[in-house]
């Protein structure tokens, strides 16, 4: 079975498995949608979700966050990994939203890069979740099925966002990113499936008997 081949599987399967989706993150408005991207890095979209709930209804512009300041932000984040450098690229990427960009969150990749603490991922997520731009963010667990499923060889997120989006059609690209998400969380998990177990694994690679390697990204 080749890549192609394999591609078509698993879109199908996945559609079947998840024909309604929804965003993990909550947000109020594309600002808070980055703002909980950025907070997601090394924490779980759960914990994210806990203490943007008690933020969101009150602090959702970038003014709220620059009059906030960083000390401030902190303590408002202090739940979530690594806090205090997301507090002040949070604090920074507010600053320069305001001063370039009139507050809004800019709709195009070179902008969204050009922000404190948002890298290539973070700017597919708003792009793709955000302004329904057709993007595929990749990230490690993504990077991880990928491989496993054979759709790439890759071996960083890079080559694998490249080998996906050659693979299917773009119209699906922001739907399967968050299909693979939640299908790699309920039956490909890291130390469980191992590349043998789940229906994805077995239908890809029927043959397939020993644990696959996969190469960090």
């Amino acid at each position: 079975m080749n890549e192609t081949l394999r591609a078509k599987k698993v879109l199908k399967i996945l559609n079947k498995t998840y024909p309604k989706i929804s965003v993990p993150l909550k947000s109020r408005n594309i600002f808070t949608l980055l703002i909980s991207v950025l907070l997601s890095a090394q924490c779980t979209d759960v914990n994210v979700n806990n203490v943007t709930s008690k933020i969101y209804p009150k602090y959702y512009k970038p003014h709220h966050f620059r009059k906030l300041g960083r000390k401030k932000i902190e303590r408002l984040i202090k739940k979530i990994g690594i806090f205090r450098v997301k507090a002040k690229s949070i604090y920074n990427l507010s600053n320069l939203l305001i001063k370039k960009h009139a507050g809004k969150v800019p709709n195009t990749f070179q902008d969204l890069e050009k922000l404190p603490g948002v890298g290539h991922k973070t700017a597919s997520v708003v792009m793709s979740q955000g302004f329904g731009h057709p993007a595929f963010p990749v990230d490690t667990h993504i990077h991880r099925l990928a491989q496993r499923w054979g759709l790439t060889s890759g071996k960083n997120v890079i080559q694998t966002e490249k080998d996906l989006k050659r693979l299917f059609p773009k119209k699906s690209w922001n739907k399967l990113h968050l299909q693979i998400i939640y299908y790699g969380r309920e039956y490909c998990k890291a130390r469980d499936c191992f590349g043998i177990t789940c229906k994805i694994c077995t239908t890809c690679y029927p043959n397939r008997k020993k644990p696959v390697k996969t190469k960090k990204a």
